[in-house]
């Protein structure tokens, strides 16, 4: 896939989560077989694995006060955004979290995505 074929679904794909729909751009933007992967844990595979640890995550968060979503650029078939998160996490203090997100494309579709963050 080109830069501009991506560059859009990237767009769509962020403006979905910014709007709070993040199940939902995972359902319509994630292949089948997409890896998932936090910092350097072991990688999640296959969608259902992967909508399973998504809905854990959110299942986690008391509250969520927004996000925030800084640069973005694609090259050479992957996607790169940065992410600011405001959140309070179950039993635990309101929290800021900073995070790069990199995503490789393949056919319209996130194969594998990586989150790059400060844990603690």
């Amino acid at each position: 896939m080109s830069q501009n074929d991506i560059l859009p679904l990237e767009n769509e794909l962020n403006r979905t989560v910014l709007q709070g729909d993040i199940l939902g751009a995972f359902d319509r933007f994630y292949a089948d077989d997409v890896t998932m992967q936090e910092n350097d844990e072991p990688p999640t595979v296959g969608k259902a694995a992967n909508r399973a640890r998504e809905e854990a995550f959110l299942a986690a968060v008391e509250t969520f006060h927004g996000a925030t979503l800084g640069p973005v650029a694609v090259a050479d078939g992957v996607s790169f955004s940065e992410w600011t998160l405001d959140l309070t996490f179950k039993g635990a203090p309101r929290s800021k979290m900073h995070q790069v997100s990199v995503r490789t494309w393949k056919d319209g579709k996130v194969a594998s995505e990586r989150f790059f963050y400060q844990k603690g």
